[in-house]
Parts: structure tokens; sequence; C-alpha cells
């Protein structure tokens, strides 16, 4: 059996205002979550309300599915993924 390797993109268009709901999510599958990498822009005088996370999976594709439609029913967010073959 062919190991995948998953990657998910999400851009949350009002990170201040989406927090309530993507957090709780992010904990439910945090042992599903291996890498877990925010960005978004930062200055002095400026935080960006919308931001990128990226999300390296572990575990099965069952797990990464139901992660993924999690995050799909939240408005405001654009869920983005890679699969690679091992």
């Amino acid at each position: 059996m062919t190991k995948e390797i998953w990657i998910l993109g999400i851009h949350v268009t009002d990170r201040v205002n989406k927090v309530d709901e993507l957090q709780p999510i992010l904990t439910k599958f945090g042992c599903t979550i291996k890498t877990r990498l925010g960005l978004h822009e930062v200055t002095d005088d400026f935080c960006s309300r919308t931001g990128l996370i990226l999300l390296e999976l572990t575990g099965s594709r069952e797990e990464f599915l139901k992660l993924e439609n999690e995050l799909l029913k939240i408005d405001g967010l654009e869920v983005k993924k890679m699969v690679f073959a091992e």
C-alpha cells in the first residue's frame, strides 16, 4: 500500500472573527496535525486580518477527510489540499 502525505492549506479571510470556529476544530484534530504553520503579514503598525495556515497531516485518510470536511463548513475559509504518494 502506498503511503500518502497530505498537506492542507487554509486561507482565512478574517482571522479575528473566525478564530472561535477554527481553533476548536484544529484542537479536535490535534493528533492528526503533525505540523502547523501560520502565515500572515505583520509590521510594527499593522497586523493583517487574513492569513494562511498550512497543515501536514498524519494518521488515516478517513481522519484527513473528516478534518477537511469540518473546515469546509466554515464560511470565510478556503481549503485546498495536496496529496503526495510516497
